[in-house]
């Protein structure tokens, strides 16, 4: 009995743990926030990896990674705040 508990709780975390959850959205400050930029990346090649540091309206300090895409455009995939507000 116990070891079914068990077995159902696990499988209820791990399905919880599903990598479904929405794309990240851009956010004032963001390359892509309002669309993709005019300029494409010509030189860099796709599957590049690039950085982009801003701080948001309130005020953190965000770090934002972006991939490039075959059709040179760039998708957002990660986002970290390394600052709180005051």
């Amino acid at each position: 009995m116990i070891q079914k508990l068990v077995a159902f709780v696990c499988i209820l975390l791990l399905a919880a743990c599903s990598q479904t959850s929405e794309p990240l959205q851009p956010v004032p400050g963001s390359i892509t926030y309002g669309g993709q930029p005019r300029t494409k990346l010509e030189l860099s090649p796709i599957g590049s990896r690039l950085r982009h540091h801003f701080t948001d309206p309130m005020g953190r300090d965000v770090f934002e990674t972006y991939i490039l895409q075959p059709d040179r455009s760039l998708k957002l995939v990660s986002r970290e705040y390394l600052t709180q507000p005051l």
